[in-house]
C-alpha cells in the first residue's frame, strides 16, 4: 500500500533502475495479478486505534530479534514491530519506511555504477521506548549483522558494504565493494534495531532485547505466553499510516484442523501462512460472514534433502526419488488440485523463471533402473543397499499438519515400491525449525520454502556453498549442497546488473538445480487464507513471506 505525501512520499523506481537492479515486477521481479487488496475505499479507518484482530498461525513465532536465524512465521511478527529503510509492496515496487525516499539513480541515492549509496532518513521517528531513531541506529544494525560473533540470519549483500559514514543524524552513505543487483531487495527485508537497547550487553545473541523487542513499527511488544499467543499493542506514535487497531494477537494453534475450526467459530479473525488446508476449502469458501480466497504465494513445497546423508549425497538417488514421486497424486488427492506443479525454486510469477526445465514424470521403473545402475541392490526385505549403506532415511515436518502427514504416507509407500525406506518423525514447530533444521540435523524434511528475497532472483542464501550453517556459514543452505558451478553462477548473477544479462544466468542455474535436486520441488502454493467479513485493509503480497506485513492498515468496517 502506498503512503500519502504527509507521511513520506512514495517514489517508484525508474525504468533505468529496473534495468539496473531488477527491482520491479514487470521487468525483473514478481507480480501477482488479481491478488486481493481489500478495503482501500470500502470504509473509513477510525481516527484512533479501535478493537483488535486475532491472527491464527499454525507455527509459533519464537525469534524476535529479526537478525537472528528465523523462519517466515517470525517475520509475520517482525513486520509489525520493526521497520526497514524501505519495503516492497504487492506490485513489486519499493515503498519508503524509515527513509524519506527510496534511493534511486535519478534522485541521487545510488550512483550510476551502483557502488555509492546515500540514504536520507526521516526525522520524526521514535523507538517504542521514546528514544529518537537516528543514523546511529542504522550503522549499529549493519554492524550487528556483520559482527562475526553474532548468529545472523544472513550477511549476503551487507558484507559488501564499505566506508559506512554517518553524514548527519538523518543521512548515511556507504560504498559497495562491487555492484550487487539483489541488494535493494535485501534492504527491503532488513529491519532496523536500536543501538541503545544493546548497550552494556556482552553477547548480542543473548541480549534482553531478543525477548522484549523495541522497534519503530506500528505495534509495540505487549506479552508472550509461550505455546499460546503473542500480544502487540498499538504504537500511537507510529510515523506511518495507522495503526487502526488497538491490539494484534498472534494466536498459535499447531493443529491445522483446530485452527480452521476456530476460524469457523469466530475465535480467529484471520487465518494465514499455511492457512486453510485444501480438504477444508470447499466448505470454507461458502462460510457465511467469511472472505476466503486462494492466494498465490512464493513458497515452494519441497522434500528438502540433506546432501551429506550417506544415502542422499548421491545425485542418482535424488533423481530416482524424484521419478518415484507421484506429484499429480499428491496435488490432486491430498491438496484437492489447488497447488501448481513446480520444477524450480522460483514461483511461476517470477520474471526469471526458466520455462524449459524438464517436466516431472512419475516413472517408478525409471527410478528402479537409475538405482540399479548406481549399484543400489535390493535386499531380502526389498530395501536397497550399497557398500553397507542402507537406502533408508527419516522425513520430518511440523507435527499436527495432517495434510503433510498424508503426503508423507503417500510418499512412504511410493518410495517403498522402488526399494527406499522412508521413516516419518514429525516434531513440534519450535524443535523442527530450530537447530534440527538450521543445523542440518535432519535427513530429509517436508518444508515450504520461499527462496527469493522479495522480487530478486538471487538465492545465494540457500545454494551457495559458503552459506551452510552446520559448517559455519552464514546462510540457509541447510541442504549442505555444494556445486562449484552453482557458486560461480550465483556470484555472476549477483554482480550483473542488466536484466537481460541476468536472465540466462538464472535460467542456467535453475537447470543445474533441476538436475542436481538438492530439494525435490513438489508444488507452488496457492494458499487459502481467510478473514472475517468486515476486516478491511488486508493485502496479499507475494514479495514478502507472510501476509501480516501491513496489519497497521487493517481495521473493522463494522
Amino acid at each position: 500500500m502506498q503512503r500519502n505525501d504527509t507521511k513520506g512520499s512514495t517514489l517508484r523506481p525508474t525504468r533505468r533502475e529496473l534495468m539496473m537492479f531488477g527491482a520491479a515486477a514487470g521487468a525483473a521481479g514478481l507480480f501477482a495479478p488479481g491478488l486481493l487488496v481489500r478495503g482501500a475505499h470500502a470504509a473509513t479507518p477510525p481516527e484512533k486505534p479501535t478493537g483488535q484482530v486475532v491472527i491464527g498461525f499454525s507455527q509459533e513465532p519464537t525469534v524476535f530479534n529479526p537478525h537472528l536465524l528465523h523462519i517466515e512465521v517470525d517475520e509475520g511478527v517482525h513486520w509489525n514491530l520493526f521497520s526497514p529503510l524501505f519495503g516492497v509492496g504487492p506490485d513489486g515496487n519499493f515503498i519508503p519506511y524509515l527513509a524519506t525516499e527510496v534511493p534511486t539513480v535519478d534522485n541521487g541515492g545510488i550512483s550510476a555504477d551502483g557502488l555509492t549509496w546515500k540514504v536520507k532518513l526521516r526525522d520524526d521517528v521514535k523507538w517504542h521506548d521514546g528514544t529518537p531513531f537516528t543514523a546511529e541506529d542504522v550503522k549499529f544494525t549493519f554492524d550487528l549483522i556483520l559482527d562475526p560473533n553474532f548468529r545472523t540470519a544472513r550477511k549476503a549483500g551487507h558484507d559488501l558494504m564499505r566506508d559506512f559514514t554517518i553524514v548527519s543524524p538523518t543521512e548515511v552513505t556507504w560504498k559497495m565493494e562491487k555492484a550487487y543487483a539483489p541488494y535493494p531487495s535485501i534492504l527491503a527485508w532488513t529491519f532496523m534495531v536500536p543501538k541503545h537497547a544493546f548497550e552494556g550487553e556482552a553477547d548480542p545473541n543473548a541480549a534482553a532485547f531478543n525477548n522484549a523487542p523495541i522497534g519503530t513499527g506500528p505495534f509495540k511488544w505487549g506479552e508472550r505466553v509461550a505455546g499460546d499467543h503473542i500480544l502487540l499493542v498499538a504504537n500511537e506514535d507510529y510515523f506511518g499510516d495507522g495503526p487502526y487497531l488497538e491490539r494484534a494477537i498472534f494466536k498459535y494453534v499447531p493443529d491445522l484442523t483446530v485452527l480452521y475450526t476456530q476460524f469457523k467459530t469466530g475465535d480467529i479473525d484471520y487465518i494465514g501462512l499455511q492457512g486453510i488446508t485444501a480438504d477444508h476449502y470447499a466448505e470454507a469458501k461458502d462460510l457465511p460472514d467469511r472472505v476466503v480466497m486462494p492466494v498465490p504465494v512464493g513458497f515452494i513445497e519441497t522434500i528438502s534433502l540433506n546432501c551429506e546423508h550417506p544415502a542422499l549425497k548421491e545425485k542418482e538417488v535424488r533423481q530416482a526419488l524424484y521419478y518415484g514421486m507421484d506429484k499429480d497424486g499428491i496435488i490432486d488427492a491430498i491438496y484437492y488440485g489447488l497447488p501448481s506443479q513446480s520444477e524450480s525454486y522460483m514461483p511461476a510469477q517470477a520474471a526469471y523463471i526458466n520455462p524449459d526445465l524438464p517436466k516431472h514424470v512419475f516413472d517408478p521403473e525409471q527410478a528402479k533402473q537409475i538405482l540399479e545402475a548406481a549399484g543400489w541392490v535390493a535386499g531380502d526385505d526389498g530395501i536397497r543397499a550399497k557398500g553397507g549403506v542402507r537406502l533408508a532415511f527419516t522425513n520430518a515436518t511440523t507435527a499436527g499438519n495432517h495434510v503433510r502427514e498424508q503426503a508423507q504416507q503417500y510418499l512412504q509407500q511410493s518410495w517403498k515400491d522402488i526399494g527406499v525406506e522412508m521413516n516419518i518423525n514429525n516434531l513440534p514447530p519450535a524443535v523442527m525449525w530450530g537447530d534440527y533444521w538450521m543445523q542440518s540435523q535432519f535427513d530429509s524434511a517436508m518444508a515450504g520454502l520461499a527462496f527469493l528475497t522479495g522480487p530478486d532472483p538471487d538465492a545465494s542464501d540457500y545454494f551457495a556453498s559458503g552459506g551452510i550453517p552446520a559448517q559455519g556459514g552464514a546462510g540457509q543452505n541447510t541442504f549442505q549442497y555444494k556445486n562449484p558451478a552453482v557458486d560461480d553462477l550465483l556470484t555472476k548473477g549477483a554482480t550483473t546488473v542488466r536484466v537481460e544479462d541476468r536472465m540466462p544466468i538464472y535460467k542456467e542455474l535453475q537447470a543445474i538445480l533441476r538436475d542436481d535436486l538438492p530439494f525435490l520441488p513438489i508444488f507452488q502454493y496457492n494458499q487459502v487464507e481467510g478473514t472475517k467479513t468486515g476486516l478491511e485493509g488486508f493485502a496479499a503480497n507475494i514479495n514478502v513471506r507472510c501476509n501480516t506485513w501491513n496489519v497497521n492498515q487493517w481495521y473493522w468496517s463494522a
